[in-house]
This record gives structure tokens, C-alpha cells and sequence, in this order.
């Protein structure tokens, strides 16, 4: 995490302005800065940068290859950077009717168009700059998937601020280390939540301020929260335009913490250019979800990993946007995705399995839906043959990390097999091929690469420009997961020479039973495959002899009733 916060808000190197009085004069203007207020540059946090500069040495090694040959010859490209509210202005003017819809924390609607979002922004910018937000200040966020919250994605970040969501499903002492690691400065959170933070507010960063995001006459009078404001009270009349500052792209948007399985959740500092090369990565790899003509549900959380990147991906491709709000139990995501016409979702397998029983207690599926993107953890066989072959709903499983942005692959044929058939199930076992920002590799115990070939297996480790370079703020949690420039994951995997990748297991989950060592996934997804199993988990306990055996624990699916033996010969 190199590099002075100074080097890193520079100016960038910007072309002649055009003639004043043509449209092209008025976008330089936007985009330059010029005639704009400035964030405060320099302004240092209290340990180290929140941004990251190329690693050291890097300008002079590329240097030194480009000149093997020759003379370096640079192209004559300008000199813009990549930067997040260049997202939100290009969706209002190119896909400016496409709608943003949420199911809101009251109960009720709330939709608008990426045109009105980009005004909201604008002003919620500058509320922000009158609260004293300035560059390098983390604000952060406790809220669910809604319209007010994906303002701030882009006001926080576009004023050079860092937008720190914080997910609420942690234990208290997490939140509270993290608010406190962070040096969170602001927080802007949902009704919801407010009681939690009435509780944690004295143990929470000195001086924090708290941004209810409703109306002035929604602010309950006895929060318990001194100073307590109304989000739409702080737009008020806030303009509806706004020059962004120039940024380099490297400067930090965006924090997100790990969840924490290991000890501490560990804090994940995006850039701007790590940010904008994720979203396009996204729309490449996943290219059949995404268009003007989609209709794309997020119920994974804006609160995690940045909604696997779909606030930037969605405007970007002029997807419309449809915000489920707190409500994902299967008959309220039903009633959404038919009211609204959702064509996508994206989301963990839980919740898609609250889905698919409501779809067979009503006997259809909403009539739009067309595909689920499934991440967060494997999807067992079981739940995408009944997407697929019951209601015809494709099926798109995808892997990541909050280490990488999160994505790194999803499913990629040359020819889509047909939902539903044995040929489907077999290529949706893997977890897809790599998206284009992202390389990956297997390595065994002593470090050595392993082929490709679908046989051996290995620690899958990933390097790419939207994967991290190191935690933040915790240099002992860096030396555990880097290796020579690659990121360990902590997964074990196969990778084929189709490029799919198939999870064996976590490092941590493998059972070491008399030498050999077991997958705890392949356990758990042969015992969900059984008709009588709703969920499994496998587990390792001591054993005098074996060292390990694995322990095999399961739900058993509604009007089902498998015995012990029944179950052992079927994992057999």
C-alpha cells in the first residue's frame, strides 16, 4: 500500500480544452475540475495512505521492457483517469429512462430513473463537503439494498471519500472493531438499524455522526442517538449538479470487510480504477445477464463486497436496477421479481432455495425470470436441476472473494447446454471460468505450479488488477495470504483445461484421516444430492487412530424421514 495520499490525489495530466461554447468544452469542464471547488489534497489519515500506488519499482520495469527493442514509443492517448461518478453521469445521459426500483424499509415503492439517481448523487455530494467530509475520511454505511444507499456508493467515493459498508449480520464486537478500525467519521444507516447503534454508539470512533436515512418526520424522537439527522433533511436544496474533483485512479473508493470466519474481518481497499476494470470484467464474464433489456435483482447485500459489483455493473450496461430492501424471504422476492419483471437475480444459495419453495407452493415461477446467479457458497446438484428443469430457470454459478472484488470466474460455454439436462448439471458443477481481470493457478505444498488438467489439485492462488494487494491496516494478515505476487486464496482446487475450475475444498475444512486427506464439500454435496436431504455440513473430529474422521450433519428435507444407514450408503 505504497505511495504518499499527496502523489496519489494529483492532478491528472489533462489534454488542451476544447473550444468554449461546444458540448465537448462543458464534459471537459466536468470531468477536469475546472472551475470547481477542490477536495483537500494531502490530507493525511492516521496511519498510512488510503490509496495505492504502483508497487515500487513497477514505472521503471515497464519502462525497461518497453524499450527492449527500441526506442519506448508512448501512445498519444489522453489522460483521464477512471473514476466512479463517471458511471452514474454516463448512465443518466446514455441510459437516462432506465429505472431504479426499491422495495423501501417503510413497507412501500420507490422508483426513479439513473437520470433522477444522478441529481440525488450531485446533491448528496455536496451535502457531504457541507458536513465536512473530505478527501480520505471513511463514511460508512449500515443499511439494506435501497435507493438511498446506492446514492452514497457514488456521492461518498466521488468527492474522494471512502464508502465503508458495514454489514450488519456481524457480531456486535465486530462492528465495533471494524467502525473503530476504519476511523469511520460518519455513518449513515436505515431506520432498521437504529437501535443497534444507539447500543454500540459508546464504544463506536469519538465524535462519529449519525445520518438516519429517511425523512425529517421519519427520525424517531427517542432514538437514543444525540444529534441524529435526516438524510433527505441534509439534501434539502442541495444542487443538482456537481464537478467532480479530479482523482487519480488509484485513489481508495471503497472498503469492505471480510466476515470475519478466521479472527477479525479484515478490511479490503478498492480504487477507483480497480472499481470501474471490476465492473467491466463483470459485464464481459457475465455478458448474458447484463443490457438495456435486463432487469437485474441484487439480493446480495449492497452491505457485502459491494453487491458483488452490480451499483456500478447495472448503470454501466443500463440495466435496470431493482432494489429488494429488507424483506428476502422466498413469497416476498416472488411477489417482487413478478411485480417489477425481474429477468436476473444474483444471490446465495439460501436464498434462492426460499425461492424455489415458494415457486412450488404456488406452482410457477414469476413470469420474467430467466436466470440466477449463484455465489457465496456451492449450489447443490439438487436445487439447480429444480431451477432448471422444474421452472426452466437457468442456472449461473460464479466464485469470488472480497479479496478480488469480488469476482473471479462464472460459467462460460462456447454453447450453453440445454437448463435441466445432465449435460447442464455436469458443467454447473464447476464454479465457471476466469473473468477477465483475474489469472489464477494451482500450486501444491512446496509452492510448484500444477497443470491444468483437471486431475491434480492445489492452493488456487490469483493475482489481477482488482485483486487486493494487501488488508488494510494489517501488515501481519498481508505476509500470510501473498506469494511472490500472487494472493492465496485458502481454497483447494482442480482446474481444467476447459479453464473451469472446480473448489475441492478450504485448506482449513480438509480432513486429514489416516494420511489421506478428505474434501468436506464432496462429502456434503454427494449427501445433499439425496432426495431426502435439505442441507448438509461436514465436519472433522478427533480420533485416537485416524487422527480425523469426518462428521456428517444434516436436515432433512420436509416429509422426508432417511435413517442413518440409508444416508452412509449413499455417501459411500
Amino acid at each position: 500500500m505504497g505511495g504518499s495520499l499527496e502523489a496519489c490525489a494529483r492532478a491528472s495530466r489533462l489534454p488542451a480544452s476544447p473550444p468554449e461554447g461546444t458540448k465537448e468544452a462543458s464534459s471537459f469542464r466536468k470531468y477536469s475540475g475546472m472551475n470547481a471547488p477542490q477536495v483537500q489534497r494531502g490530507r493525511a489519515p492516521p496511519a498510512r495512505p488510503l490509496c495505492r500506488a504502483p508497487p515500487p519499482g513497477q514505472s521503471a520495469r515497464n519502462e525497461s521492457n518497453n524499450r527492449q527493442g527500441g526506442a519506448m514509443l508512448r501512445g498519444q492517448m489522453m489522460d483521464m483517469p477512471l473514476s466512479i461518478p463517471r458511471i452514474i453521469d454516463f448512465a443518466a445521459e446514455v441510459h437516462a429512462d432506465r429505472e431504479v426500483i426499491s422495495a423501501t424499509v417503510e413497507g412501500g415503492r420507490h422508483a426513479y430513473t439513473y437520470a433522477d439517481a444522478a441529481r440525488r448523487v450531485a446533491r448528496a455530494a455536496h451535502a457531504l463537503r457541507a458536513l465536512g467530509v473530505a478527501q480520505g475520511d471513511r463514511v460508512a454505511t449500515l443499511a439494506w439494498n435501497g435507493y438511498r444507499h446506492f446514492e452514497l456508493y457514488f456521492a461518498i467515493s466521488g468527492i474522494g471519500a471512502v464508502c465503508h459498508t458495514i454489514n450488519p449480520r456481524l457480531f456486535d464486537e465486530q462492528v465495533v472493531y471494524i467502525a473503530n478500525h476504519a476511523q469511520d467519521r460518519l455513518i449513515f444507516t436505515d431506520l432498521t438499524f437504529l437501535p443497534k447503534l444507539a447500543t454500540l454508539l459508546p464504544r463506536l470512533p469519538e465524535g462519529l455522526r449519525v445520518v438516519a436515512l429517511c425523512a425529517p418526520e421519519d427520525l424517531p424522537a427517542d432514538s437514543g442517538i444525540p444529534g441524529l439527522l435526516s438524510y433527505e433533511a441534509l439534501l434539502g436544496r442541495q444542487p443538482e449538479h456537481i464537478d467532480w474533483p479530479v482523482l487519480d485512479e488509484w485513489t481508495a473508493s471503497s472498503l469492505c470487510y471480510t466476515s470475519g470466519t478466521t479472527g477479525m474481518p479484515k478490511g479490503a481497499l478498492y480504487s477507483h480504477r480497480s472499481t470501474l476494470l471490476h465492473a467491466f470484467a463483470e459485464i464481459l464474464g457475465t455478458w448474458h445477464c447484463f443490457g438495456p433489456e435486463s432487469r437485474i435483482l441484487p439480493v446480495v447485500p449492497l452491505f457485502h463486497v459491494n453487491a458483488w459489483g452490480l451499483p456500478y455493473a447495472a448503470p454501466l450496461a443500463g440495466s435496470a436496477l431493482v432494489f429488494p430492501g429488507p424483506r428476502l424471504d422466498g413469497a416476498s422476492l416472488w411477489r417482487l421479481i413478478d411485480a417489477e419483471r425481474v429477468t436476473v437475480g444474483l444471490g446465495v444459495p439460501t436464498v434462492w432455495q426460499g425461492l424455489l419453495d415458494e415457486m412450488r407452493r404456488r406452482g410457477v415461477a414469476p413470469g420474467t425470470l430467466r436466470r440466477l446467479v449463484i455465489g457465496g457458497s456451492a449450489a447443490a446438484r439438487p436445487l439447480i436441476a429444480a431451477l432448471e428443469g422444474e421452472f426452466g430457470i437457468e442456472v449461473i454459478h460464479a466464485w469470488g472473494m472480497t479479496e478480488m472484488s469480488p469476482l473471479g470466474t462464472a460459467n462460460q460455454f462456447g454453447e450453453w447446454p440445454e437448463p435441466g439436462t445432465t449435460a447442464s448439471l455436469d458443467a454447473k458443477a464447476s464454479a465457471g471460468r476466469r473473468i477477465f481481470s483475474v489469472d489464477m493457478r494451482i500450486v501444491d505444498d512446496s509452492g510448484t505450479p500444477q497443470p491444468h488438467d483437471g486431475v491434480a489439485r492445489g492452493e488456487l492462488q490469483v493475482r489481477g488488477p482488482t485483486v487486493i494487494s494487501g488488508y488494510y491496516e494489517n501488515p501481519q494478515a498481508t505476509a500470510a495470504v501473498l506469494d511472490g505476487g500472487w494472493f492465496r486464496t485458502g481454497d483447494v482446487a482442480r482446474i481444467h483445461p476447459s479453464g473451469d475450475l472446480e473448489i475441492v475444498d478450504r485448506t482449513k475444512d480438509l480432513i486429514k484421516s489416516g494420511g489421506e486427506w478428505i474434501s468436506s464439500i464432496e462429502i456434503e454435496a454427494i449427501a445433499a444430492s439425496h432426495p431426502g436431504v435439505a442441507h448438509a455440513a461436514c465436519v472433522a473430529v478427533p480420533h485416537p487412530h485416524w487422527d480425523e474422521r469426518p462428521v456428517l450433519v444434516v436436515v432433512k428435507a420436509d416429509g422426508a424421514a432417511p435413517d442413518r444407514d440409508t444416508l452412509l450408503a449413499h455417501v459411500a
